[in-house]
């Protein structure tokens, strides 16, 4: 989590809301790492979650990324939620709730939603505060 809040806070840079990400291989080993970057792209997918698991794919050459563990420092909204859930991946970590768009526990729970083919293992909470004083400074900084 604290390479993801590292990386978090390279989308400062740019204007974008502070929220890395990181997926780990099977053995735990990173296989990707980057930020939010909707302002930099201009792309409204451009989320850190999606980012990663776009790279990791196309690194291993196979869409499905079983095994993999997604590690993120705001729950995931619904778009990114889903897609882990089409990577198949096996578990998210998430630092910071997000009550209005969280699509991993706070609004809805995607990833564990028996309706779908795949479920994925959820931790919440880890290093919380840090990932929600990051995102709390961003936004009081914008009003």
């Amino acid at each position: 989590m604290r390479t993801a809040i590292d990386e978090a806070r390279l989308a400062l840079a740019h204007g974008d809301v502070p929220v890395g990400a990181v997926l780990l291989n099977p053995t735990g080993k990173v296989a990707a790492v980057d930020h939010n970057r909707k302002e930099e792209l201009r792309d409204p997918t451009a989320h850190a979650e999606i980012l990663v698991l776009s790279h990791a794919a196309r690194a291993s050459g196979d869409w499905r990324l079983e095994g993999h563990t997604l590690v993120v420092t705001l729950e995931p909204c619904a778009m990114c939620a889903m897609a882990a859930v089409w990577a198949r991946i096996d578990r998210i970590v998430y630092g910071a709730a997000d009550p209005r768009a969280g699509a991993a526990w706070s609004l809805y729970n995607i990833p564990q939603d028996e309706r779908l083919n795949h479920r994925i293992d959820i931790v919440a909470g880890v290093l919380a505060e840090e990932s929600s004083a990051l995102l709390e400074e961003f936004f009081s900084s914008r009003r």
